[in-house]
């Protein structure tokens, strides 16, 4: 069945950078668009970035624009999430998608 697995999370402080992962299985990866979306406490699901099948189109939310860097690398199996000049806003748990499928997410908290 279809799995994906996040990873990478963790505290960083105000500035700070995280690198985010998420292995997939169960399907054929290199055919879908994948996405990252995030829940930050006591809010709903806001969606981040995409990316298309081959990796060659990546869009991302207003907030994370030039901060953000979505990749991935199908030979892998696998989606990442750069993230750098990390605010306090940015605190969430973290999710990778594929269609309605959704991962269980990592926590990214961002304080000092």
């Amino acid at each position: 069945q279809v799995q994906l697995v996040e990873s990478g999370g963790g505290l960083v402080q105000p500035g700070g950078s995280l690198r985010l992962s998420c292995a997939a299985s169960g399907f054929t990866f290199s055919r879908v668009s994948m996405s990252w979306v995030r829940q930050a406490p006591g809010k709903g699901l806001e969606w981040v970035s995409d990316i298309d099948s081959r990796g060659d189109r990546p869009y991302y939310a207003e907030s994370v624009k030039g901060r953000f860097t979505i990749s991935r690398d199908n030979a892998k199996n696998a989606l990442y999430l750069q993230m750098s000049s990390l605010k306090p806003e940015d605190t969430a748990v973290y999710y990778c998608t594929a269609g309605a499928t959704r991962g269980q997410g990592t926590q990214v908290t961002v304080s000092s």
